[in-house]
């Protein structure tokens, strides 16, 4: 109901944020329009009786509807989150900076994009990866890694393009160990290993923050801005 608020009766010129930060799950897909064969999920506090809400889903209320002159910005600190939106495109880049925008398109052909509008997504991790928290930004209580890398890349002065931000967000993860308060936590990692079937992993953070759109673009030139 929230991502439906959130976009009802926008007009050109509007600027939408969403963002969540919890727990990510991956599910079978079934209806063909996922190359890996998996959906990515969004798991609420009843989704253990009501279900998780499936990125099919979520496209439809927060993408598909954007008409043109609309921008939405997502925020998506979870596990597996890296198409979590199912935009068409994904920035894959290398840990030099040089990317290359990957074609994610359904191969049965069912439209992603917008009716018009501009949906951008950065994410905690890529889709087979989960979403660690960390203590190192309040000093007192966890908190995702993901967002912390975003915050402390607008903070450094690293915010002026999407690229920029990514770059930054990862570097960020990768320097940061689990001496400073990082890693999975006792029970983040016990339920996602719980939900994916997956086994507990030792050692530092392996996640790699994602960025999506509707659309491809230069991600140095281009000028982030909500």
């Amino acid at each position: 109901m929230a991502m439906y608020w959130l976009v009802q009766g926008c007009q050109p010129g509007d600027s939408l944020v969403f963002h969540y930060s919890g727990h990510g799950a991956q599910q079978r897909n079934y209806n063909g329009d996922e190359v890996d064969g998996f959906d990515e999920t969004l798991c609420p506090l009843d989704f253990e009786t009501q279900g998780m809400i499936v990125d099919d889903d979520i496209n439809t209320a927060l993408v598909r509807p954007l008409p043109r002159g609309v921008k939405l910005h997502a925020f998506i600190d979870a596990c597996h989150s890296g198409t979590a939106l199912d935009l068409p495109y994904l920035c894959r880049m290398n840990r030099s900076g040089q990317y290359v925008w990957e074609d994610h398109r359904p191969p049965s052909g069912v439209w992603k994009g917008t009716s018009g509008g501009e949906a951008i997504s950065f994410s905690g991790c890529d889709d087979d990866q989960t979403s660690a928290d960390t203590s190192a930004l309040s000093k007192v209580t966890s908190t995702g890694a993901m967002t912390f890398g975003f915050i402390q890349a607008i903070e450094r002065g690293q915010g002026t393009t999407y690229g920029s931000i990514l770059n930054s967000m990862r570097s960020t993860i990768r320097n940061t160990d689990d001496s400073a308060g990082v890693g999975g936590g006792a029970v983040t990692s016990l339920i996602t290993m719980l939900l994916t079937g997956g086994s507990l992993s030792a050692g530092g953070l392996r996640q790699e923050p994602q960025l999506t759109a509707c659309e491809p673009f230069d991600v140095y030139a281009k000028p982030f801005s909500l």
